[in-house]
């Protein structure tokens, strides 16, 4: 019997039947046509109007720093790809350098024994 009667009293309670919130404890936007007094309407407005400022203070604020961080991260790319496009600059000097080296090697005469060999075998 107790039981019920706790159960009684507790399901409205989950429910929300009893003790709800008024919708201006929330913050959000609210629907102040419903008010009859033009100062609550007035008051529901400023309501609003302040959420929405808050809301678009926060997302301005949020959108900034990933504004930010991308460009840190663009900067840094920046400077990676300088020094990637000296290597490659680098590499490629060091690499005609070897043809040329390997060229004058190919084109030169090959070079002659020092000591000349006696057909007779004399020197």
């Amino acid at each position: 019997m107790i039981a019920r009667f706790v159960l009684a009293l507790l399901v409205p309670l989950a429910l929300g039947v009893v003790g709800t919130a008024h919708a201006q404890d929330v913050p959000g936007i609210e629907i102040c046509t419903v008010e009859k007094t033009m100062e609550r309407r007035t008051s529901c407005l400023q309501s609003n109007v302040d959420f929405l400022q808050k809301t678009i203070g926060k997302l301005t604020s949020d959108h900034q720093q990933k504004l930010d961080a991308a460009n840190r991260q663009i900067e840094s790319l920046k400077s990676t790809i300088a020094g990637l496009q000296k290597l490659v600059t680098d590499l490629q000097a060091a690499q005609v350098k070897l043809t040329e080296d390997l060229k004058k090697k190919a084109d030169a005469p090959p070079a002659k024994d020092a000591t000349p060999v006696a057909k007779d075998g004399t020197k």
